[in-house]
C-alpha cells in the first residue's frame, strides 16, 4: 500500500480549548506508520432540517465528501447530559441523509473521549455505538479510551502529558488501522 490510510478525525466539541480537540491533536501525533489523521471541524454546520436535505449546505457537502474519502473514522467526544453532544449528533444526522445517501455506510470507526469527570465519556461513547448500528458503521470494540480527569492529563497548553493515556490512544489507533485493513482485504476478496 503506497498511500497512507486516511482516518478522518472529528471532535464532538466546538470549544477551541476543549480537551477532546486536544486529544484529537494528540492522536495525530500517535497514529501508526502507514496512516494519517485528517481533522474535520464541525464549526459552521447548520442545524439539520429535513426540508433542506435536497439542497445540502456547502459545509455538509464537504463533510460527506471527507467521510467517503476516508478509510476510517475517529470520533473524539465529550459527554453532555449523559449522552452525545448535539453538534456531533447533528453532523452524524446530516451525513446520513437523505435516506439512501448515508456517507457513514460500511466505515470502520473508533471512539474516544475526554472529561474532567471520573467516567471519561463512557455514556456518550455507548450512545454513539448505538447510532453506529443503524448507520452500518463497524465500531472497534476494544480498546476503549475514556480519558477521565482530563485536567490532570493535559498541560495548560492542551498538550497530552500522560504517558499511559498516550499508550491507550496508540493501541486504539493501531487496532483501528488493523481493522480497516482487514475490512478492505475482505472487500477485495469478495469482489
Amino acid at each position: 500500500m503506497n498511500n497512507p490510510m486516511t482516518i478522518l478525525g472529528i471532535a464532538g466539541s466546538l470549544r477551541k480549548l476543549s480537551y477532546n480537540r486536544a486529544a484529537l491533536r494528540a492522536a495525530q501525533e500517535l497514529v501508526p506508520n502507514g496512516a494519517k489523521i485528517e481533522i474535520f471541524d464541525l464549526d459552521g454546520i447548520p442545524v439539520f432540517n429535513q426540508d433542506e436535505e435536497k439542497q445540502v449546505p456547502v459545509k455538509v457537502t464537504e463533510l460527506k465528501a471527507r467521510v467517503r474519502a476516508a478509510d476510517a473514522i475517529l470520533f473524539v467526544t465529550p459527554e453532555y447530559n449523559y449522552s452525545i453532544p448535539g453538534v456531533l449528533k447533528n453532523a452524524i444526522d446530516w451525513a446520513s441523509r437523505p435516506y439512501g445517501d448515508n456517507a457513514w455506510d460500511d466505515k470502520p470507526v473508533a471512539v474516544m473521549g475526554a472529561s474532567v469527570g471520573f467516567a471519561g465519556t463512557a455514556r456518550a461513547q455507548y450512545h454513539l455505538r448505538q447510532v453506529f448500528v443503524y448507520l452500518n458503521m463497524h465500531a472497534l470494540n476494544k480498546p476503549e479510551v475514556m480519558i477521565a480527569n482530563a485536567h490532570e492529563r493535559f498541560d495548560e497548553n492542551g498538550n497530552l502529558k500522560d504517558e499511559k493515556t498516550k499508550q491507550h490512544i496508540r493501541q486504539l489507533l493501531e487496532s483501528l488501522v488493523d481493522g480497516a485493513r482487514r475490512q478492505e482485504r475482505g472487500a477485495s476478496a469478495r469482489a
